[in-house]
């Protein structure tokens, strides 16, 4: 029976662009940081001569965490389709905040560009029926990242 999402696997452009986004910016804190190389990961991924750069991020108090990879040789594509919010797969990752307004406040100061102002949810959410308010920005590698405030 699965437990809880362990975590989450982002393949990136740049391995420092993207730790500074998600180490500095989004304030998230770096766990572990490794080349992964060798058979098993050849066997795991199906790809020969496997080198790629990993680094996990923890959140605090919680257990899903966040994994960036970038492989440092290899083909890998990336497609437009993946920009807009009706392809099927994966859309967005959602962060969940205490105070949106400050934490928008720092995007902005940080130079993100938000798609909005926080947006209220019309109706309750959960089943605590909490109210919600949101708001949509990009990673540097166009990933749709949501942050979101919980209250009652």
């Amino acid at each position: 029976m699965i437990q809880l999402i362990d975590h989450i696997n982002l393949v990136v452009k740049d391995i420092d662009v993207s730790r500074r986004f998600y180490g500095e910016t989004l304030g998230l804190t770096e766990s572990f940081r490794k080349i992964l190389e060798g058979d098993w990961v050849d066997e795991v991924t199906g790809i020969e001569d496997v080198c790629a750069d990993c680094v996990f991020y923890e959140f605090p108090g919680g257990t899903t965490r966040i994994e960036l990879l970038h492989f440092r040789s290899g083909s890998g594509a990336s497609s437009d389709y993946n920009e807009l919010p009706d392809t099927i797969g994966v859309r967005h990752l959602a962060f969940q905040v205490d105070d949106l307004d400050t934490f928008v406040t720092h995007l902005r100061e940080q130079g993100v560009h938000l798609y909005s102002e926080p947006v209220r949810v019309p109706f309750p959410v959960g089943r605590e029926g909490l109210t919600k308010r949101l708001c949509y920005f990009r990673d540097p590698d166009g990933v749709l990242l949501e942050v979101a405030e919980y209250t009652r």
